[in-house]
């Protein structure tokens, strides 16, 4: 059900992911969609167990060391470790339903993805009743095929979404949740595959991520490939 009424609701962002490691891909995106939905907020939710990809590379608490450190200058940042403390694995259905009750009625949330994640959203666990709970705002990905018009979507996803699509940041501010808004934002190549990468061949990832970040992996020797004896 899509709930519209005249009311000007306060947006804030919500950003999940595993975060293997955070880099400036994913800090230049966030950066960007507090401009363009005008978000009072952002909030980073680091996944504990995903269910949907292979796990991590790093553990779930020095993910969340490194995102700490990422985004500790940005007052608006929030790092969220809820599904880290979570038991199980981590379903966004149950986040967003705690997030739900715990802001205020005049709050509306935005559910950032790529594009590249929205394409299996309807393999996620409950992943109508998100609808019920947000709007999802989709950004695109270097190499994706863009959403717009649902083209390339699944048939069950296409028919749910093609009432829901907002043309203009101002119709989520009308709406406590149920709209799905495209937008444009500077996509950097960035991976934290080739990051991975990088590491494990002794290669730079200077400019890539954070220095803060690349010091806590090289102090805590993470990525690195395991010596056999």
């Amino acid at each position: 059900m899509l709930a519209v009424d005249k009311t000007d609701y306060s947006l804030v962002g919500i950003y999940g992911g595993t975060f293997d490691p955070i880099h400036y891909g994913h800090l230049r995106i966030a950066e960007e969609f507090i401009d363009v939905i005008d978000l009072c907020k952002l909030c980073f939710i680091p996944s504990g167990s995903p269910r949907l990809r292979q796990a991590p590379g790093a553990s779930k608490y020095h993910r969340v060391a490194m995102l700490r450190a990422a985004i500790q200058d940005n007052v608006k940042f929030i790092l969220d470790e809820r599904e880290i403390h979570r038991p199980g694995e981590s379903r966004s259905v149950v986040t967003l339903r705690e997030l739900r009750r715990e802001f205020a009625e005049n709050f509306a949330l935005c559910f950032l993805m790529g594009v590249d994640v929205f394409l299996k959203f309807a393999e996620w666990y409950c992943w109508q009743e998100l609808f019920e709970l947000c709007h999802i705002v989709i950004v695109g990905r270097p190499g994706y095929i863009s959403t717009m018009n649902n083209i390339g979507l699944p048939q069950e996803l296409a028919q749910e979404v093609i009432h829901r699509q907002a043309s203009h940041v101002s119709e989520l501010k009308r709406a406590s949740n149920g709209l799905v808004l495209t937008v444009t934002t500077t996509m950097l190549d960035i991976s934290a595959t080739a990051i991975r990468a990088n590491i494990a061949n002794k290669k730079s990832n200077r400019y890539l991520l954070p220095d803060t970040v690349l010091e806590y992996i090289e102090t805590n020797h993470l990525y690195f490939p395991k010596i056999r004896i």
